[in-house]
């Protein structure tokens, strides 16, 4: 079996340590960092790193018995040639950084989301891609999890009927956050294209209202959306509770729960020729696994056939897109907006 050279650029958190903090946990299967998902995966060999902190790049070489460590990404591709670039760096480098990747010939990219800050970096990232024949996911990683897998294929198969509603459950932030809740909302969905937008930015302490300055906000506040797709399906988010995601047909309904940890599926059910009611129903288990090891595997699987990958390019730009959307939409007083995006250099800063 062929094995791919991978280099890591930030060597912190997703690079290197997340797993310490995820032990235990019943939503988040290990292996988590692209460290150590590489150690995991014998498709993946781990060659290099890149950091601009010595200390990181200290730790990262004794921790993962890596010799080749840079602290400039650029002269690391330059000079190690990987396969596969992992950016894991802060969310206002991504576009800069995903850019470098394409442009440097690399076959492969794992970028971490969010793409870009605004649509003029992220378009500049999708093109780049395109036109370097480099394949890309990003770490918006549901889409790679068998549990939600398994929750597209009850709505696949016509068990709720024709969805109608979708919503997510649970605080959380734009760029940060929301790029999760709504590309998972649009892979159990099938991603239909979304084609049109609206929202409401939320600070946390409400005596200071988000306010976009100069096409620029400086933070990543909470956010809510509602948001419809081509196909008629509207989605919507609330903005209390655990992590949870629901797809609501004219025949029942699935709800994927406690950030993936269980699953509830409710079908129709006619009571005597009475209005019908909703029971429940099995749903089977799905396997727990990696999603980290996943999604990079996917990467070589696309690699080696040919296809596109589960988190492509395109779609990544199109979930990028409506996130910035909830944050113009917000500025023009809450308004409904169809895409695309036309402010392309709105730009919203997210770690």
């Amino acid at each position: 079996m062929k094995s791919y050279r991978v280099a890591i650029v930030g060597l912190g958190r997703m690079g290197s340590t997340i797993d310490d903090e995820f032990k235990g946990s019943p939503s988040n299967a290990l292996p988590y960092s692209i460290a150590a998902s590489c150690k995991f995966s014998d498709r993946l060999e781990l060659i290099a790193g890149a950091d601009t902190d010595s200390e990181k790049r200290d730790v990262f070489g004794e921790r993962w018995g890596i010799g080749a460590l840079y602290e400039d990404y650029v002269e690391m591709m330059e000079k190690e040639k990987p396969d596969m670039v992992a950016v894991c760096t802060r969310g206002h480098l991504h576009a800069e950084m995903g850019v470098a990747v394409a442009q440097a010939g690399v076959p492969m990219l794992y970028l971490e989301k969010a793409m870009a800050c605004s649509m003029r970096e992220a378009d500049f990232v999708r093109d780049e891609c395109i036109k370097h024949g480099t394949l890309f996911n990003t770490g918006v990683l549901r889409r790679f999890d068998p549990r939600y897998w398994a929750v597209r294929e009850v709505i696949e198969s016509g068990k709720i009927g024709e969805p109608r509603v979708a919503v997510h459950y649970g605080r959380t932030n734009l760029l940060h956050g929301h790029i999760h809740s709504i590309d998972t909302i649009s892979y159990l969905l099938g991603d239909p294209k979304i084609v049109s937008v609206r929202g409401e930015l939320r600070f946390r302490d409400k005596s200071e209202p988000p306010t976009i300055r100069n096409n620029r906000l400086d933070a990543d506040p909470d956010a809510i959306f509602d948001i419809v797709f081509e196909n008629g399906v509207e989605a919507w988010s609330v903005p209390e509770g655990p992590w949870e995601f629901e797809v609501i047909g004219d025949e029942g309904a699935v709800r994927s729960m406690n950030n993936g940890f269980n699953t509830q599926l409710r079908r129709a059910e006619n009571q005597g020729g009475k209005r019908a009611i909703w029971v429940d129903a099995e749903v089977p288990a799905a396997e727990v696994k990696s999603t980290v090891v996943i999604c990079l595997e996917d990467l070589l699987n696309a690699h080696e056939s040919g296809n596109p990958t589960l988190g492509d390019v395109e779609t990544t730009h199109h979930i990028t897109e409506v996130c910035l959307m909830i944050a113009e939409s917000h500025r023009q007083g809450g308004v409904w907006m169809e895409l695309p995006l036309d402010n392309r250099d709105l730009y919203v800063f997210h770690r």
